[in-house]
């Protein structure tokens, strides 16, 4: 006898996976049997989906919302198929997109049809991805170029800072007091003494 299983991915621990769950259920899918990651589809380290997979037995189904939650790797969709559907033997339904649904068209039109749809969406899920990123970066190119600063604001060097590295060079200051008495990470502390070197000061 088949077992229903799901799978549900939030990018982030910030977004609310309650939509894909809501049509999990309006599909019959147990909630017990619902495997839910809160991080990026950029790989498959997932503690979930490892979880589901090693759950999973030929005849099984599975339902994801849509291709994208499975990945947005054109390569690592296509790998995650080929495992679930040819190795182990799963019927995969993807909700928002009917055909590719692997319990119809067993047949060789079938097969072919479907192959192809997937091929499709994880090259446009991957691509999507990749806009993504490019439109980020330029974004930040633009922002950068207005004087936007991006991270924490940076400590001030504080005013006894020489004296400071007097004590430390001398080693009467170990690094962690050092970085302590400045407010800094241990990189930030050695290009501020770069600068401080070049600037004539060391």
């Amino acid at each position: 006898m088949e077992n229903v299983y799901g799978y549900v991915r939030v990018s982030s621990i910030d977004q609310n996976e309650d939509r894909q769950l809501i049509v999990m259920n309006n599909n019959n899918v147990p909630m017990d049997n619902v495997y839910i990651d809160k991080q990026s589809g950029k790989d498959f380290e997932r503690p979930q989906y490892k979880k589901l997979v090693k759950k999973l037995k030929a005849g099984d189904l599975l339902y994801i919302l849509s291709i994208d939650r499975l990945g947005r790797s054109y390569e690592d969709i296509q790998k995650q198929w080929r495992i679930l559907t040819k190795d182990i033997g799963v019927d995969i339904c993807v909700i928002d997109m009917p055909l590719l649904d692997t319990r119809n068209g067993k047949d060789l039109m079938g097969t072919f049809i479907a192959d192809l749809v997937l091929q499709i969406l994880s090259f446009v899920a991957q691509n999507e991805r990749e806009n993504i990123k490019r439109r980020q970066a330029q974004g930040i190119a633009a922002a950068k170029a207005k004087g936007v600063r991006f991270g924490r604001p940076e400590s001030p060097v504080p005013n006894e800072f020489g004296e400071i590295i007097k004590q430390w060079e001398k080693k009467q200051l170990s690094i962690d007091d050092l970085l302590r008495l400045c407010n800094m990470s241990e990189a930030t502390f050695y290009r501020k003494l770069r600068e401080y070197r070049v600037s004539g000061n060391g």
